[in-house]
């Protein structure tokens, strides 16, 4: 039976940032097939939507997800600072103290900063002067933060909103979703695109 790692969503998620990561654990790279299932959680099963206008009915809701999940994965989107998001942070604390895997990408890394779980690890974020702000005296974390596109730190990872490939990587990596090599692979075959791709492979 495939491990779960689950992805949470609010309202107004963005659209671009899962997609490289969930279709990489919900599927297979090249001949290699994911040990890995995707499940979305969000704070009720009701439908919401993406920033895209993409509707979802999530797998969980937060009280309901199982204990025995690999990951979980906070999606960036326009609800982070919400009231709403409050009720995701017990279940993100735990994981992050159980040392599951626990990426956050975009403004869902805000949401991190204002739960004192950036203060001890490598991180990165979208404006370093808008984490600080929005996370106040929760967020001591500024010797630790990176100017980078993702950032792994053991079992943290974060990225800023255009690091979704970076973030993929780094994501699959910790979760050795898949070979070293088939990994690396996969970013660059986006990155780069497929003619560059093919050009490199065939030199």
């Amino acid at each position: 039976m495939k491990e779960q790692v689950l992805f949470i969503i609010l309202e107004q998620y963005a659209d671009w940032e899962y997609a490289f990561l969930s279709c990489a654990l919900q599927g297979s790279i090249q001949d290699k097939t994911s040990p890995y299932e995707v499940k979305t959680v969000s704070l009720s099963k009701n439908p919401i939507k993406s920033i895209g206008g993409f509707t979802t009915i999530p797998d969980y809701a937060v009280e309901d997800i199982p204990s025995n999940y690999a990951g979980i994965i906070l999606i960036g989107g326009m609800s982070w600072r919400t009231e709403g998001a409050k009720e995701v942070a017990s279940v993100v604390k735990k994981a992050y103290a159980d040392g599951k895997i626990v990426g956050a990408i975009c403004d869902a890394t805000v949401f991190l900063g204002m739960n004192q779980l950036l203060n001890e690890k490598k991180h990165t974020s979208n404006i370093h002067e808008d984490l600080i702000s929005a996370a106040q005296g929760n967020y001591t974390g500024q010797s630790n933060y990176l100017n980078e596109q993702a950032v792994r730190d053991n079992n943290l990872i974060t990225a800023n909103g255009t690091g979704y490939l970076e973030f993929t990587r780094e994501v699959l990596t910790a979760l050795n979703a898949y070979p070293a090599d088939y990994i690396e692979d996969n970013y660059q075959y986006f990155k780069i695109g497929f003619i560059e791709f093919m050009k490199n492979r065939n030199r």
